[in-house]
């Protein structure tokens, strides 16, 4: 009867755990608030990674529909090294497309990126191109973030 009992229980939680997964409708859970890491670019064969642990902090954040990402110096003497933005985003698997909607830099607005997302427990990483040739910018990036609680 105990051994019943268990295996009824195991089938219980698969099935719960099964159900969680496709009432989310997203493979990986996005949604929340996440700071940044490091930022690694590569820009003509040229790699620079910046840490984020330090004197600079930027968050982003993502709803069901849409992101946004604030970014500034820890320094108070600093007041020029804010940056931010948004738009609406759509996540497919691993598949992240973002469509920049609020940019400071006009030539950025309206621009769409692709990008491979892997969440690792709090660790999310996401890499892809920006691409915007009004501004002459065609990079790949390699962003590390970690789940804020």
């Amino acid at each position: 009867m105990k051994r019943l009992n268990i295996l009824v229980l195991f089938a219980v939680l698969s099935l719960s755990a099964c159900s969680n997964k496709k009432e989310s409708g997203k493979s990986l859970e996005l949604q929340g608030t996440w700071q940044l890491i490091s930022a690694t670019t590569i820009d003509n064969g040229t790699s620079k990674t910046t840490d984020y642990s330090g004197k600079l902090k930027m968050i982003k954040m993502f709803n069901d529909s849409h992101f946004a990402f604030l970014k500034h110096s820890l320094d108070p003497k600093d007041t020029t090294s804010f940056d931010a933005g948004g738009g609406t985003y759509i996540l497919k698997g691993e598949d992240y497309t973002e469509h920049l909607e609020y940019y400071k830099n006009k030539d950025w607005e309206g621009k769409t990126f692709n990008f491979k997302l892997a969440i690792h427990r709090d660790t999310l990483i996401q890499k892809g191109i920006e691409k915007v040739e009004a501004a002459g910018v065609d990079r790949i990036i390699i962003e590390k973030y970690i789940k804020v609680k």
